[in-house]
């Protein structure tokens, strides 16, 4: 049986598409890092380090849908090129805000704006994998494909940012963050041939993707998933600090991802009788449960591995939520369902953050891991009483093995 991977990078002008997102989606994973480590070496506070990320992360959020229906109203590229450049002037803005001592205000103002504007490089090529494979059992293995893309970005930006804010000039991560995002993001607004239509007029006004009860179940599970990211970031890099191996935190955020890829690659080239929506209750008990250890262990070495085994769920969390959002949503409006989803991981890393960054300085690295735990029960509980609202429509549910 051929590799259904490689059966889906057969896809016309797939592969540039794909190395074009994978480097526009690399800040992702090293700027609320970068920003957490600028801020923290400037000020020695890991609580204003995640209050400063947070706040870029919530303006994420809420710009998020709205670029999303942009797109899918005026084309990706256009908006594309047009957030960009917002993001790398906010973003220089930011380093020298930080740098060079000014107001705190305007720290949490350029950050604020740069959250705004990252380039939603990920949900795009979603939406452009959509375009080209819809109706096919290419779909879900392409779907799958970006959330293992998605986590090996996240293997490679916090070991590279740790890397360069630590061993080098301290903006030296945000600074090749920002240029990675430009030329990443250039590439991508170049690949004309997957680039799908704008939405046809009668759909410009209609209802926004949200209003699909579904999608909104969705979005606390994006939530939850993004306050487990934005809390490890935040605790496993303070671990690291008070075990005296701050330059290896990129390390053990990498064992988290590298958990999760694997996990990735063996969900999407799986042919599954489990009902979706059954699926994803399951997976968010199970990154519940492996999360408990994580307060407990106090050695760097069997953090690591600890960490690697509990990403064994994330990546399927995310595939099977993108997945069916996909499948609950009107087609003209799957851009902002996908950019929803990331809202709610952005949102939710901001929660994550924030909090475990407070209990950090107040307590310790250890006990910021329970925001983590509480943050995946509270998804399975919302997900396990939200089974009707995820049943797929007839209608949309073109690969029955994957949904209903």
């Amino acid at each position: 049986m051929p590799n259904p991977y490689l059966h889906v990078l057969r896809t016309p002008h797939a592969v540039p598409m794909v190395v074009a997102a994978f480097i526009g989606r690399l800040p992702l994973s090293m700027i609320g890092l970068g920003s957490v480590l600028l801020v923290q070496s400037e000020t020695g506070s890991y609580g204003l380090g995640g209050a400063v990320a947070a706040f870029g992360a919530i303006t994420t959020a809420i710009a998020g849908p709205m670029i999303g229906r942009l797109a899918d109203t005026h084309a990706q590229r256009r908006v594309l090129l047009l957030v960009l450049v917002v993001f790398v002037l906010s973003g220089v803005a930011f380093l020298f805000a930080v740098r060079d001592g000014w107001p705190l205000w305007t720290v949490f103002l350029a950050a604020g704006v740069a959250g705004a504007s990252i380039p939603p490089v990920a949900s795009m090529i979603r939406v452009r994998w959509t375009h080209l494979l819809r109706g096919t059992p290419r779909l879900p293995t392409a779907l799958a494909m970006e959330s293992v893309v998605d986590e090996f970005v996240f293997i490679v930006g916090p070991v590279l940012v740790t890397f360069l804010s630590t061993t080098g000039h301290t903006t030296s991560g945000l600074v090749t963050a920002f240029t990675l995002a430009a030329v990443g993001s250039l590439l991508f607004a170049a690949q004309r041939h997957t680039e799908p239509p704008p939405a046809e007029h009668e759909h410009r006004r209609g209802p926004s993707a949200i209003r699909v009860q579904g999608l909104r179940v969705l979005f606390v599970v994006g939530a939850a998933i993004g306050a487990v990211l934005g809390t490890l970031e935040i605790a496993l890099v303070a671990f690291a600090d008070e075990r005296g191996a701050r330059s290896f935190s990129g390390l053990l955020i990498a064992g988290l991802a590298a958990g999760s890829m694997l996990s990735g690659i063996g969900w999407g080239s799986v042919h599954w009788t489990l009902p979706l929506r059954r699926r994803l209750v399951g997976v968010l008990v199970v990154l519940t449960a492996l999360t408990v250890p994580l307060v407990l262990v106090g050695s760097f070495w069997p953090m690591l591995l600890l960490v690697v085994v509990a990403g064994v769920a994330v990546s399927p969390a995310l595939i099977s939520s993108f997945t069916l959002a996909e499948l609950l949503v009107p087609r003209a409006a799957v851009t902002e369902a996908f950019t929803w989803i990331g809202t709610a991981l952005a949102l939710g890393v901001a929660i994550g953050t924030s909090l475990a960054g407070k209990i950090v300085d107040s307590t310790g690295a250890n006990a910021s891991f329970l925001v983590a735990t509480v943050a995946a029960g509270l998804a399975a509980v919302v997900v396990a009483a939200g089974q009707r609202l995820l049943r797929v429509p007839a209608e949309h549910a073109a690969v029955p093995a994957l949904a209903r």
